[in-house]
């Protein structure tokens, strides 16, 4: 049977590798790139699976004053299916990174 001493020594050791596997996974996740598309694809909304948005691609159709609102509210349903994207995305890659570790039920990381 292990010390005290030597089992505190582990937990420290496997929190500090889990540390670096999420930060590792947190950068990766800004390197994700993912597309919203709203109104069959005449406003599109580039984001990263942190959810920064990189782009808002609009076509030149759309840019019409007299549209003003609806344009507004694909805009807004574009960024929504961006974020969609993007926190599927990010739940993927930090089901990856923690699958393998030996947490007991029922416990849940910070993501």
């Amino acid at each position: 049977m292990k010390s005290m001493e030597e089992m505190i020594k582990a937990a420290q050791e496997a929190a500090q590798n889990i540390q670096q596997q999420m930060e590792q996974t947190q950068a990766t996740l800004d390197t994700i790139q993912v597309e919203g598309v709203s109104g069959g694809g005449l406003v599109k909304v580039r984001a990263t699976a942190k959810g920064r948005i990189l782009n808002v691609i609009l076509d030149d159709s759309l840019i019409v004053p007299a549209d003003k609102g609806m344009l507004e509210d694909l805009i807004t349903a574009a960024f929504n299916d961006a974020r969609e994207k993007a926190d599927a995305a990010s739940n993927a890659e930090m089901g990856k990174m923690s699958s393998g570790l030996p947490l007991p039920p029922g416990f849940k990381l910070p993501f």
